[in-house]
């Protein structure tokens, strides 16, 4: 019996995955986070142009506050979180923290220089950001 306790035990605490690590990304709203979901790389979807706008206009109409990853996962974030992150809406961070069950907890933030915007050329990015609507 006590053996069969203790696999239970262990087979709970792993199934609550937690990583902490330290990413770069961007602090995005989650419309136009999933509106670019299918790209490579968030920077295959987001002109630096057009983002900061974008996103924060979104986070003012009501879609949460999420973080993307250069390689473009989506993650949600606890509310303090959400706290820290709002100062940085539209802009590329670095931060460190932990996930736990898709969820990010941001323990410091800073903002990162974005990519070159001559990359996008006349394309009007931010239009195509708000086809999700």
């Amino acid at each position: 019996m006590r053996k069969l306790f203790v696999v239970l035990a262990l087979l709970a605490a792993g199934s609550t995955m937690v990583f902490a690590g330290q990413w770069s990304g961007y602090i995005s709203d989650e419309m136009c986070a999933k509106s670019g979901s299918k790209a490579a790389k968030a920077s295959d979807w987001i002109n630096p142009k057009a983002f900061e706008s974008c996103a924060q206009k979104c986070v003012r109409e009501g879609s949460p506050v999420v973080f993307v990853t250069e390689d473009n996962q989506i993650l949600k974030l606890d509310s303090s979180s959400t706290k820290k992150a709002r100062p940085h809406v539209g802009q590329r961070v670095k931060l460190t923290g932990t996930v736990e069950n898709g969820t990010l907890k941001i323990s410091k933030i800073s903002a990162l220089k974005m990519e070159d915007p001559a990359k996008y050329g006349s394309k009007d990015v931010e239009e195509h950001m708000h086809d999700h609507r």
